[in-house]
């Protein structure tokens, strides 16, 4: 029964991410009919290279720890304090991770860049410096520290540590010796996922970052579109493709960790007011934080979008003069909408039957190995996808190079790991014995699943669905090969018309940033409405 549902999932894998990645590095390392494994040696040499690596590197790990520093303070308020707007503000906070990353990029770029509010009012630019990139990881990843650390932190008995200082011990110490050893496996876990985002950035790099600075997810690009070097591109993708594997491999025993070690309680008893001017004055300043670290940025974004009289950049939006596209600007709305619903479908059907497999806990090599796989795209380069579509895809039976389903393929494979994960907790809450009551009474596999299971999933499901919907709807990596120029994308449309002189191009990018933050704003809001304690956090 398990490997039938794994059939679907691994085949789907199989064909549209291991197939295409494998010919494109298969096409960079086969050099004049010979296979040139040195050629790896050779690219590593090179200074330029290694000051990439150095750089993504670095700026991975300061990433991490000043979100950590920044974000941590939020999470002990969302999960112990009780306060007027708390689900309305949670929904703000993690507005900026469905957020895609050529949104980001142009808010702070609003913000900090030329033009932008700083440089109005003091003179100041942040763009094309690490400070910018820092800022933008910190406001893309501040969710992820606040859901995964806050949801287990609110979970936690505040008896425990009441304990600890009835004992004598001082409220460090208690926090110290019990809460925080309890609170490591989640740490650890939001850490490795902030440090796999910010390891393989791209959009907000691409943007902020200009020439000076360069990840390896935009040095695989600029090799592979500018340079047409696909050696040197296939060699830095088994690079980031080592790196991920060894990233995903210490998440996954973080998690098994968290799940195994932990007696929680309900989280609803553990929220009270704030007590005291301290208590109070970390509200405020978490408050202030937020305001300044996530809304300031969307805001002035919003503000550049209107600049204009008249609301022409947004009229600007339905002309397909001086345009870059061969359809207005404004058609890569309903494109968007159109891929991101059929990508939805693909991630859900896949995701779900993923789920299902990995459902019981006793899980062996085998499907922990299938849990793993699930992950690695959200880690392996988009850009080397994208690019392996072309490559591989090209042929009958499979020639889909001008076909419009390549698009929602592989926004889909960005979405199922967000099913899994949304689902697998509930359905592993699910009673075993339930499904064996059903089957008892004569019910098939299927309609046990139907009258038992999707009763009880139903809400997760549509929480899933939804972000899948929303990481759809923002992918950009792969989507800027394969995207058809009669058929754009939002996120590619935003980054061809920053890549374009002149002001009212700079203006059309901010109206449609400003559109689809809306409609990812919109998704998450209901998401929220939807969301329970059971059905998991990210």
């Amino acid at each position: 029964m398990r490997l039938g549902l794994m059939a679907v999932p691994v085949a789907f894998f199989a064909l549209f991410f291991a197939y295409p990645v494998a010919a494109i590095v298969a096409r960079g390392l086969d050099v004049d009919g010979s296979w040139r494994f040195g050629r790896m040696g050779d690219v590593l040499a090179q200074s330029d290279i290694r000051q990439v690596l150095w750089f993504t590197l670095w700026q991975a790990l300061a990433s991490t720890a000043l979100t950590l520093l920044v974000a941590l303070p939020a999470a002990y308020v969302f999960a112990r304090f009780d306060f007027p707007g708390k689900q309305v503000l949670r929904a703000v906070v993690t507005v900026p991770f469905v957020l895609p990353t050529v949104v980001v990029g142009t808010a702070f770029l609003a913000l900090v860049g030329r033009g932008g509010l700083l440089d109005e009012l003091w003179g100041v630019r942040l763009d094309t410096t690490v400070w910018a990139i820092l800022l933008a990881h910190v406001f893309f990843n501040y969710a992820v520290v606040v859901r995964t650390v806050g949801g287990l932190w609110a979970q936690l008995d505040p008896r425990q540590e009441e304990a600890a200082r009835m004992l004598g011990a001082s409220r460090l110490r208690a926090w110290r010796t019990v809460t925080l050893p309890a609170l490591g496996p989640a740490v650890a876990a939001a850490a490795l996922m902030v440090f796999l985002f910010t390891f393989t950035s791209f959009g907000v790099v691409q943007i902020l970052g200009g020439p000076t600075f360069s990840t390896l997810e935009v040095e695989i690009y600029r090799q592979t579109s500018e340079v047409f070097d696909l050696s040197t591109a296939a060699v830095l993708t088994i690079v980031q493709f080592a790196a991920v594997g060894a990233i995903l491999a210490v998440h996954a025993w973080t998690v098994r960790r968290r799940e195994s070690a932990l007696r929680l309680v309900d989280a609803a008893g553990t929220a009270r007011r704030p007590r005291g001017a301290g208590q109070w004055a970390l509200l405020a300043g978490v408050l202030g934080t937020i305001g300044v670290l996530l809304v300031l940025p969307l805001t002035v974004l919003v503000q550049r979008s209107f600049d204009a009289p008249d609301f022409a950049y947004y009229r600007a939006l339905t002309s397909d003069e001086g345009n870059v596209f061969l359809v207005p600007p404004i058609d890569a709305i309903g494109n968007s909408l159109e891929y991101a619903v059929v990508a939805t479908v693909i991630a859900v059907f896949v995701g779900g039957l993923a789920a299902a497999a990995l459902t019981r806990r006793d899980a062996g090599r085998l499907v922990r190995g299938f849990d793993a796989l699930l992950m690695l795209p959200l880690g392996v380069s988009a850009v080397t996808v994208g690019f392996g579509f072309l490559i591989a895809l090209d042929e009958p039976p499979l020639d889909l190079r001008t076909s419009w389903i390549l698009v929602p393929l592989a926004q889909a494979l960005v979405g199922v790991p967000f099913v899994v994960r949304t689902m697998l907790p509930v359905l592993r809450a699910v009673d075993q014995r339930l499904r064996e009551a059903a089957a008892v009474l004569g019910a098939s596999p299927w309609r046990a699943w139907r009258e038992v299971d999707l009763p009880l999933v139903r809400r997760a499901l549509l929480v899933a669905a939804g972000f899948a919907f929303a990481v759809s709807l923002g992918e950009f990596g792969a989507t800027v090969f394969i995207a058809r120029p009669d058929n754009p994308t939002l996120p590619v449309a935003v980054a061809r018309l920053l890549g374009r002189a002149g002001e009212i191009n700079y203006g059309q990018a901010m109206a449609l940033s400003t559109i689809l933050m809306v409609v990812c704003a919109v998704a998450l809001l209901v998401l929220e409405r939807l969301r329970t304690d059971r059905t998991g956090e990210f």
